[in-house]
């Protein structure tokens, strides 16, 4: 597989909160990885069961229409083209995978889901949806989710014979939508939603992922969760424009366990080259 190509649709990278150190093992006792961590770890963050799959998007782009292409005068209405991609644009979906979406997801029940048809002529813009002209008319709608079953990662867990796609998001443009629309958004579609776990301080979600807990989906009801994503209510930013949401994964204290024979803190050696451990310096006036 060559190197994989990200787009400006890619969904963002969500950071583990620790630094780690030299061992790449995480540092638990130290400041959170981002310093708004630190500033809002008191807040109440809402917490989802993050799924160990393969991250996918449903992409939804506009297309002008007119009375000729060769020769265009008149603007007839806009097109709606649906794509299924992987997390970066060259990124190979599992066949199986790929079989379920489309089946499942074809490109009429995306549209529907989303309050759009294929084709909507002009003079249904502006009665039908707002639109007052073109330029109004969202260029991409991006429907985020994991990949995840039979063949992916440890999906046999999940799903021991066949594919999902679970839903975590929604994109508009570059808005992410609110939880409500998201989850409204997915129920039209028939997807399932990442499982809401409930609302914790950072150090409550740290602890609760410590200690472990039960996958809420999975058939093998043994298997543990992958951890939790976090975000804040309203969809937060920092200074510099960046969506807050953060992970914990149940995996990172059972490294910290093994290599270091206890849940308690220890020494650590700093991991200099770990991006993460940086802190912005970018106009740090």
């Amino acid at each position: 597989m060559g190197k994989q190509k990200r787009s400006e649709n890619t969904y963002q990278k969500i950071n583990t909160i620790f630094m780690r150190d030299a061992k790449n093992v995480i540092m638990p006792y130290e400041p959170f990885v981002e310093p708004e961590f630190n500033y809002l770890r008191g807040l109440q963050w809402r917490g989802e069961e993050k799924i160990d799959g393969t991250n996918m998007r449903i992409e939804v782009t506009k297309e002008e229409v007119w009375d000729d292409p060769m020769e265009p005068s008149v603007l007839e209405g806009v097109k709606f083209n649906v794509r299924i991609a992987g997390k970066t644009d060259n990124a190979q979906i599992p066949k199986n995978l790929l079989k379920h979406m489309q089946e499942k997801y074809p490109d009429e029940k995306v549209l529907a889901a989303l309050g759009l048809k294929e084709f909507i002529p002009v003079k249904e813009w502006e009665s039908e949806h707002n639109w007052l002209d073109y330029e109004q008319i969202p260029n991409i709608y991006t429907i985020y989710g994991e990949g995840y079953g039979m063949g992916i990662q440890k999906g046999g867990n999940y799903i021991k014979n066949g594919n999902e796609f679970i839903v975590f998001d929604v994109k508009v443009n570059d808005i992410y939508l609110l939880v409500n629309a998201r989850n409204e958004i997915a129920t039209k579609l028939g997807a399932p939603i990442v499982p809401f776990i409930g609302y914790f301080t950072l150090d409550e979600a740290i602890e609760y992922v410590r200690k472990g807990f039960k996958s809420t989906i999975a058939e093998n009801v043994d298997y543990m969760a992958e951890g939790l994503v976090l975000r804040p209510a309203f969809g937060l930013k920092n200074r510099m424009g960046k969506r807050l949401i953060v992970k914990v994964k149940y995996e990172d204290f059972q490294k910290y366990r093994q290599v270091y024979g206890t849940d308690e803190k220890v020494d650590q050696p700093v991991n200099e080259n770990y991006k993460g451990n940086k802190l912005d310096s970018t106009f740090a006036w």
